[in-house]
């Protein structure tokens, strides 16, 4: 390490070091910076000749090989921030805390104004530095109970938070929420709080999420850079709006994902508004229940964003990001435990009604597989949420779309090899694509419709169950 470094090359001449045992897992070399024969050491990026020694180190020790880093990652804490926090009996460093609450302060907001209103919601003390103008410069922000030795607030900039937290780099992302001339602008995409409710904003959020994946695959690299970066806003909103039992692992991936929105390779923003504004409607759409039609929308969004952060993994790992496509990766594998999750009550439910099915409707269901998929029909004929997939393919077809078609088209998008379960992500596809209710109990059960010559109808109840009946 002391010759990669310049400290000591080997020629007889180096500066004088040691080598002092601090703790049982590392060391720290401490060395002059003037050699035995008087000339300063070539210690010019030394960092980087010392991080490419440590990779060598791994390979011929047989270690834990780390990821090669590009220079674009977020400041790690210090040593003194986490003895900080450890003292104060806090769950990590400020530094981090922040980090995260900034990010999600900038998730869909479309102007300053906004921006700065979410930190203070959140709590945060803010300091802005003006131009003697009455520009705005910069900013600062800091808990309000961490503090240093004179009792005073320990303020950090955006840019030290994060390099893209800064303000202007923030300023970029807003500067492509106005429609680009000539572009496609969907009336639902116009910037402003959704009108509408949790479930509405989750349905536009996997459909922004379709799109933004087939520009991962096909997109410039200026435009591909942008939609990842705002697929990071659409994990921290998703974060910042479910349910409890999702939140955990939601958490984790924005969190993990962060380090993957950023490379050498700069955004085109502008490109990415649709998924920027999917990240605005689940602000303001305001928190999932978890259940009911909420909890089976999120099941939908958090599918959809899956394929998403995975063809970023994809894309990176061609690119040669090693850190952000690892992160990419280990954001996904956070994101299908949120999706077992939040799909275990919706899938089970479309499961039993799937199973109810009478006999010649599942055979009619399997036919129409294996002629739009025939390469996975015996797959996910093989699979438990096959049953889910042929209610769905009733319910498509009850409300008047022929499910052959859609089916075939759900099944020739890209991404089902790293699916854990293709029965469930064509459930939730062909949902959406048909505008299906996600919760399966607002559906007519099909056992009946079957046998009334496909017209969805429910038995009428009987005295004792008509309302205003007391039992």
């Amino acid at each position: 390490m002391v010759a990669a470094t310049g400290i000591d090359p080997g020629d007889g001449a180096g500066c004088r070091w040691a080598a002092v045992r601090h703790a049982d897992d590392h060391i720290h070399i401490i060395a002059t910076l003037v050699r035995e024969d008087g000339r300063r050491p070539d210690h010019h990026r030394s960092g980087k000749r010392a991080q490419a020694e440590c990779r060598l180190i791994e390979k011929e020790l047989g270690l834990h090989q780390v990821a090669p880093g590009d220079g674009t990652a977020s400041k790690r804490p210090t040593s003194a921030e986490r003895h900080k926090a450890e003292r104060e009996g806090r769950e990590r460093p400020a530094s981090e805390e922040l980090r995260e609450t900034v990010r999600r302060a900038v998730a869909g907001a479309t102007s300053e104004e906004e921006f700065f209103d979410r930190l203070a919601a959140a709590g945060l003390l803010i300091r802005k530095r003006v131009a003697p103008s009455g520009d705005l410069l910069g900013y600062k922000v800091a808990l309000p109970d961490n503090r240093n030795g004179q009792r005073e607030p320990v303020y950090y900039a955006g840019s030290t938070l994060s390099p893209d937290l800064s303000l202007p780099r923030i300023r970029k992302r807003w500067s492509g929420d106005a429609p680009r001339q000539g572009a496609d602008t969907p009336s639902d995409q116009a910037t402003g709080p959704a009108p509408s409710g949790p479930a509405t904003a989750r349905r536009r959020t996997a459909a922004a999420a379709w799109q933004a994946v087939l520009v991962i695959d096909n997109g410039e690299d200026g435009q591909v850079a942008a939609h990842v970066a705002a697929a990071g806003e659409v994990l921290d909103a998703l974060a910042k709006t479910s349910a409890a039992h999702t939140r955990t692992e939601l958490r984790q991936a924005a969190a993990v994902f962060e380090r993957a929105t950023r490379s050498h390779i700069k955004a085109e923003h502008g490109h990415d508004r649709a998924l920027r504004q999917a990240a605005r409607d689940l602000v303001y759409s305001g928190p999932a229940l978890g259940r009911g039609e909420d909890g089976a929308t999120t099941a939908m969004a958090i599918d959809m964003p899956f394929f998403l952060v995975t063809a970023a993994a994809h894309w990176h790992a061609k690119k040669e990001h090693a850190q952000q496509a690892a992160a990419a990766r280990e954001a996904a594998e956070h994101l299908r435990t949120a999706y077992q999750t939040a799909a275990s009550i919706p899938m089970r439910a479309l499961y039993q009604r799937g199973r109810r099915l009478s006999q010649p409707l599942r055979h009619q269901q399997a036919a129409r597989l294996r002629a739009a998929a025939p390469e996975l029909a015996e797959q996910i004929l093989a699979e438990p949420g096959w049953h889910a997939l042929a209610a769905t393919l009733a319910d498509v077809e009850s409300t008047g779309h022929d499910p052959a078609t859609l089916l075939a088209e759900a099944a020739g998008r890209r991404e089902l090899g790293t699916a854990g379960s293709v029965s469930d992500v064509l459930v939730w596809r062909l949902r959406r694509m048909a505008d299906l209710p996600a919760d399966a109990s607002a559906m007519p059960d099909h056992t009946i419709a079957a046998a009334t010559g496909g017209r969805a109808v429910r038995p009428s109840p009987s005295r004792d169950e008509r309302p205003g009946k007391v039992r």
